[in-house]
């Protein structure tokens, strides 16, 4: 249809009207949400029962009240069976009553999928399916539906959306949107995989791979509410800027409370007061410290030799244990391998129940309280303390890194004698009680933690940027996902730490997940060719292997700026240029020339906010925290200078220039490094 053909004009009113008869029913649902609370809250139960319907009322509710205001559908299916009804699709189920037919089916549903899989190959019993345009920044008003495409797929027709291209090539201004409306059919694939199966996403840039996470997430919380939501799902982003940016997408999709953090966050267990230099983080994150650690750990654990045997006194009675039953009860326990809290458990129950046996030989059953008694009898946790004492993780820590006797035993035939002393503080505190921890040794104390006790564990996980994960924090976030399945995310090539990985394989193996899936994505729908064509390039510069990436978009600018003497001046201008497009600026530099760069703009006038500040027009940002962010207009300063910067330089640029949806502009004052 044209904009100008009449029946375009019929089927947009009808259609307009159809989403006032949602918006009706959704307030409708609101309210009804808001009742049904009050009346659980009143409802006769047992106690557990009533609480257990109230917080099922009460998320619904609040579900319901905390959805982002925007267009109730964007899309629709007409069927080649005459019986089966039309059906709306949207972000979320809409209906008068829930025993009627909804009004706008929800993107998850089982029904929804020939929406984004249908084809004229494969029309899945699919007539027409139909995409609805909505104005830019729409919050839900009617009159903001200003188009609709129909692909007639029973009759063979099949061709690219205008509404899809124009949706995902819209300017970035604020937080990340959601894909509902514009899901591809691999991206579909791998929002709906099995709950089961852990999944790795090898994306390169602008695939989506960010958003399939979220979506993913969306939908297992859609299809397994009460299984996820008994073992919880978490969304781990590299940084707080990536979180804040992705923020809105899961509520978007009619999802609250989903945890998203960071794994410093998770397992920050004190703040971090110290630094590493690159070589001692780079020991603390490799997997053989899980060694060293567990070795330093159960070195504590004695045998009992020259303890002698137990006497523990009832009255004028002692319960005897003998030595050599006490030492099998000890090494019994060790090569079960238990958590260390839980082998300490086991020997004080274990000693117990042999004095127990003596008592029903005496006199007969004893009781429960009888045994608790005894579980508390002092001469028992003496026992217990000496040849297994109780300990912190801080302290196990703590004195491996002050004690250099120490670390060598645990660290022997593990770590050679550089690596030892790299570990070693250079001021040690006084006491381990006192020491300033660094982020490296969060991740050791996290370790020790969970040998001493595992850590309640999530029904899922979402990795990002897991190309980025050490062998270390991997083991961390395994611990999490010990019986639960993982979604990892991340870009080989955009790997920048210094123990980023080479092979997605290695990373499922320290994720615990070793048999995961890997699944390319490689065609780009966010970053225009010409930027992706130069990506291409310094992509045969990095040292991993990962397939190039395509761009199904022909549009976009590529531009460069030779500063000629006067880098600022260059800056601003490339600024300026951009302010006459529409869309937001990203400013990126390397992190030592970010307060020149921002200087220069305040000076000419040019109000820039930082990273973290998403509703800004202008944002300078340093190379070293833009990855997972986009700028429908990025400038790039100085190339040379952010390769430079660090080891990993290149795979920086890489990051960077990938960051541009609509344009990109190379500012430079050195040769390029391409």
């Amino acid at each position: 249809m044209t904009p100008t053909d009449p029946a375009l004009h019929h089927t947009l009113r009808q259609e307009r009207t159809h989403h006032d008869r949602c918006r009706t029913a959704l307030a409708g649902m609101l309210e009804g949400a808001d009742e049904q609370v009050v009346i659980g809250e009143n409802a006769s139960a047992s106690g557990a029962d009533a609480e257990v319907l109230g917080y099922r009322l009460r998320s619904q509710a609040k579900a319901l009240r905390e959805l982002p205001e925007g267009p109730l559908f964007f899309g629709r299916l007409d069927f080649t069976d005459a019986d089966h009804q039309a059906l709306h699709i949207g972000r979320l189920r809409i209906s008068e009553h829930p025993a009627e037919p909804p009004l706008v089916v929800d993107w998850r549903a089982p029904v929804s999928r020939a929406f984004y899989q249908a084809s004229a190959r494969d029309p899945q019993g699919v007539a027409v399916r139909r995409r609805f345009g909505w104005a830019p920044g729409s919050r839900g008003a009617a009159t903001d539906l200003t188009g609709l495409e129909d692909e007639h797929l029973d009759r063979g027709e099949s061709r690219a959306s205008d509404i899809v291209a124009r949706e995902i090539e819209r300017p970035r201004v604020g937080p990340m949107r959601d894909i509902a409306a514009t899901i591809q059919p691999e991206q579909d694939d791998l929002v709906r995989g099995d709950l089961a199966v852990s999944l790795c996403v090898q994306g390169a840039p602008g695939t989506g791979k960010t958003a399939v996470g979220l979506h993913r997430a969306a939908y297992l919380l859609y299809t397994h509410p009460q299984r996820i939501r008994r073992g919880g799902l978490l969304i781990l982003g590299p940084n707080r800027t990536f979180l804040s940016y992705i923020s809105e997408v899961l509520p978007a999709l009619g999802e609250t409370g989903v945890r998203q953090s960071t794994l410093r966050d998770e397992i920050a267990r004190h703040p971090v007061g110290g630094t590493d230099e690159e070589r001692t983080a780079v020991v603390k994150h490799d997997a053989r410290m899980a060694q060293v650690l567990r070795r330093a750990l159960y070195a504590r654990v004695g045998g009992g030799e020259g303890i002698g045997p137990l006497a523990v006194p009832e009255g004028s009675y002692r319960w005897r244990v003998p030595e050599g039953e006490l030492l099998r009860i000890v090494a019994g326990v060790r090569a079960e391998e238990p958590p260390y809290a839980v082998g300490r458990e086991r020997v004080r129950t274990r000693i117990v129940r042999r004095i127990l046996e003596q008592a029903e030989r005496r006199g007969g059953p004893p009781g429960a309280a009888w045994v608790r008694k005894m579980s508390r009898a002092r001469a028992v946790g003496e026992y217990v303390e000496a040849v297994w004492p109780k300990v912190r993780p801080e302290e196990v820590v703590g004195r491996l890194l002050m004690d250099p006797d120490g670390l060598a035993a645990a660290a022997d035939g593990v770590l050679d004698a550089d690596e030892q002393q790299a570990l070693l503080w250079a001021k040690p505190p006084r006491s381990w009680k006192s020491a300033r921890w660094s982020a490296a040794d969060l991740v050791l104390l996290d370790e020790v933690a969970g040998l001493i006790e595992h850590p309640q564990g999530y029904g899922h996980v979402v990795v990002d940027e897991a190309q980025d994960l050490s062998p270390m924090e991997c083991r961390a976030i395994a611990r999490r996902a010990a019986f639960g399945s993982v979604t990892v995310l991340g870009d080989l090539a955009q790997g920048t730490t210094p123990w980023a990985a080479r092979s997605w394989r290695t990373v499922l193996a320290h994720l615990g997940k070793p048999d995961a899936a890997v699944v390319p994505l490689t065609a780009g729908f966010r970053v225009p060719g010409a930027v992706l064509e130069l990506a291409n390039r310094l992509l045969e510069r990095v040292d991993v292997e990962v397939p190039a990436a395509r761009s199904l978009r022909g549009d976009g600018e590529l531009r460069f700026r030779a500063a000629d003497g006067d880098l600022p001046g260059a800056v601003v201008g490339a600024v300026r240029d951009a302010l006459g497009r529409e869309g937001s600026v990203g400013v990126v530099a390397a992190d030592a020339d970010v307060a020149r760069v921002r200087q220069a703009l305040a000076a000419a006038g040019i109000e820039a906010g930082g990273a973290q500040e998403l509703g800004a027009r202008v944002a300078v940002v340093p190379a070293g925290v833009v990855k997972g962010l986009e700028y429908d207009h990025v400038v790039a300063v100085e190339p040379a200078a952010i390769v430079a910067g660090e080891e990993r330089g290149l795979r920086r640029l890489y990051v960077v220039v990938t960051r541009a949806v609509a344009g990109l502009e190379v500012v430079h004052g050195r040769p390029l490094p391409w």
